[in-house]
């Protein structure tokens, strides 16, 4: 049986409300620059919520250069692809020296192409079924992030999509990181790609009451305060490269951090309600701990899953106790979904991102927006205002309607 080998990130790339490439969205971040606005990409009139982190500026053609190919693509691919080119030219990777049959990529969408879906149905509707893109499938289905990354580069090596809601991103850096870990490929692209920020899905979740009702951007998204009344939805992509240590070493390659744990549970309990006392998140942060061979009280920073739902925050604050014990009150937490919104399923993977520059530069970034404490949250939650601190660990939770779990753990390097 192959020893575990290790896995260090070695590019990352962002596609955010707070800007695009990982120093741009890092340094917003570290300010608590809010990527929050009223919604202007359509009329939410008839809506319960008017704000989102609605990605302005984006412009597919400064990363993919061929017309007809970004007009058969969503938003969502188009956004995991330029942030996985992003990646690749931080990674510095000599393409005419890499093993393409060893490099591989996974990235998750929770919902994938809704825009497109929304439009063609639109389509039908007015013009009949042979109007209907015949690129309306391949336009739609979540792999197509990975399908269309992986062409780019040709990346011929371990190839999948992960659709775990919330947790998609989480769970495919995760995977990624095993497949690695395991000895099937050398290199993987991954992380998460979202573009649900259309008009069917914001109305889903208006009717769900999962979203803040809040019209001021400055306080809608406020995880852990008590006067939090939802999410906010986002949209974008974040993408890492990782690589097996030695190979980014012989390589010459600069290191971002490293993956040294990996946890992913389900609660089995409902189809969006988190587990009472966030019983399947504890067993999942206990997971990625043990898989990482460390104590919990090695850990440092935790950048919550913390949505600004009423029972997520209450029951991560719970399961942060049940994990860490007397060690939870020490620990620096933070939920940048305060700044950047709900990515749903790429929210783990600029989560990521974040925990990964907190670790290269000892520095806790904020949740925003907190101007009540909750009795029933009483953690560290480095309210309005980041920190400096040198850290060893960083763990990053995401979690999933369905009662998906996923955590990562990554080390300064």
């Amino acid at each position: 049986m192959m020893e575990n080998r290790r896995v260090v990130i070695t590019g990352a790339g962002a596609v955010t409300s707070l800007g695009f490439g990982i120093e741009e969205f890092w340094e917003s971040i570290k300010a608590g620059k809010n990527g929050i606005k009223t919604v202007s990409r359509f009329d939410t009139a008839e809506m319960t919520t008017k704000v989102a982190a609605e990605i302005t500026g984006f412009d597919p053609l400064e990363y993919i250069k061929d017309k007809k190919d970004i007009k058969r693509m969503d938003r969502f691919t188009q956004y995991g692809l330029a942030a996985s080119i992003m990646a690749c030219e931080q990674a510095k990777f000599d393409f005419e020296k890499l093993c393409l049959d060893r490099a591989g990529v996974i990235i998750g969408s929770g919902i994938g192409g809704i825009e497109t879906l929304e439009n063609q149905h639109s389509v039908l509707c007015k013009r009949g079924a042979a109007k209907v893109s015949p690129f309306f499938i391949p336009m739609i289905i979540p792999n197509m992030a990975s399908g269309k990354v992986a062409i780019n580069f040709g990346f011929k090596g371990y190839n999948e999509c992960v659709v775990t809601a919330c947790a998609s991103a989480t769970n495919a850096i995760g995977s990624a990181y095993k497949v690695i870990q395991h000895g099937d490929a050398d290199v993987m692209i991954t992380g998460g790609a979202e573009a649900s920020l259309t008009p069917l899905a914001f109305a889903g979740f208006c009717s769900m009451k999962a979203m803040s009702v809040n019209p001021d951007p400055n306080t809608a998204s406020r995880p852990f305060d008590k006067n939090r009344d939802g999410f906010v939805l986002g949209e974008g992509a974040g993408i890492f490269v990782i690589e097996e240590l030695s190979h980014a070493v012989e390589r010459g390659a600069e290191i971002l951090a490293e993956i040294v744990g990996y946890g992913c549970t389900d609660d089995a309990f409902h189809i969006v309600q988190p587990a009472l006392n966030g019983e399947g998140a504890a067993r999942c942060m206990q997971m990625a701990i043990d898989d990482a061979g460390i104590e919990p009280e090695m850990i440092g920073y935790i950048n919550a899953h913390g949505t600004s739902t009423e029972y997520n925050d209450k029951y991560e604050t719970t399961a942060i106790k049940t994990v860490f014990g007397s060690h939870a009150n020490k620990l620096s937490i933070s939920s940048t979904k305060s700044m950047t919104g709900h990515l749903l399923g790429a929210a783990g993977a600029i989560e990521g991102i974040v925990a990964a520059c907190a670790l290269r530069d000892g520095f806790i970034p904020p949740t925003i927006n907190y101007t009540e404490p909750d009795p029933e949250c009483d953690l560290d939650y480095t309210v309005n205002c980041g920190k400096a601190s040198e850290i060893e660990y960083a763990m990053s939770n995401s979690f999933g309607f369905g009662g998906h779990n996923a955590v990562i753990i990554l080390k300064k390097h």
